[in-house]
């Protein structure tokens, strides 16, 4: 990551209230996601600045029966070693691992991942991101594969990425509703600390 960016950020996670609690207090660490989809790989997910977004997302995860009560905690994050998806280096990298994980999967004789809508969602809002999360995935695996005296780039720390979601604000615009920066913490010594943000619930 470019130091020229700020190095801590605050970041919100949507979750259920008695997970909130356990966080805040310290009794746990925030649950790292490992699901084939997810957009920035596996790591602890954040909304970065943004409560409202994180509620929502908790609100929604609450419909659908998987949390009793939803809540929002906040982090102070450290990005530390950051693969920052904004960064014109960063997406350089992630490209080249594009071009080696599809030759090692038609190599192997694999099909490559597709990314996917949602079944009776719209065509262009593909957030099941199975091709993303496998090439992220494969970046990290070979930075971890190489020996650390050769290695040329280091682990990364955290994931950063902005994506456009959502039905458009208006007729003819580029921006969307549900527009947002996520952090995905691989390192959780990178969440210096955690809190209940006011106005929350």
């Amino acid at each position: 990551m470019s130091r020229l960016a700020t190095s801590f950020v605050l970041a919100y996670h949507g979750c259920d209230a008695r997970v909130a609690d356990k966080a805040v207090s310290g009794d746990i660490d925030i649950l790292k996601s490992e699901k084939a989809y997810d957009w920035l790989g596996p790591g602890a997910y954040f909304w970065e600045s943004d409560p409202q977004r994180a509620l929502e997302w908790a609100k929604e995860k609450a419909a659908r029966g998987d949390y009793r009560k939803p809540a929002v905690i906040g982090a102070v994050v450290d990005l530390g070693h950051c693969l920052d998806l904004v960064a014109r280096e960063n997406l350089e990298l992630v490209r080249g691992a594009f071009k080696a994980f599809k030759a090692e999967q038609k190599a192997s004789g694999l099909q490559l991942p597709e990314n996917k809508s949602i079944k009776g969602k719209r065509d262009d809002d593909r957030i099941l991101r199975f091709l993303d999360c496998a090439v992220i995935r494969h970046l990290h695996s070979a930075i971890e594969r190489v020996e650390e005296d050769k290695r040329i780039v280091q682990p990364f720390d955290t994931v950063r990425g902005m994506f456009t979601e959502g039905r458009r604000l208006y007729p003819g615009c580029g921006y969307r509703e549900k527009t947002h920066v996520q952090i995905a913490v691989r390192n959780q010594a990178c969440i210096k600390g955690i809190f209940y943000p006011r106005n929350s619930m």
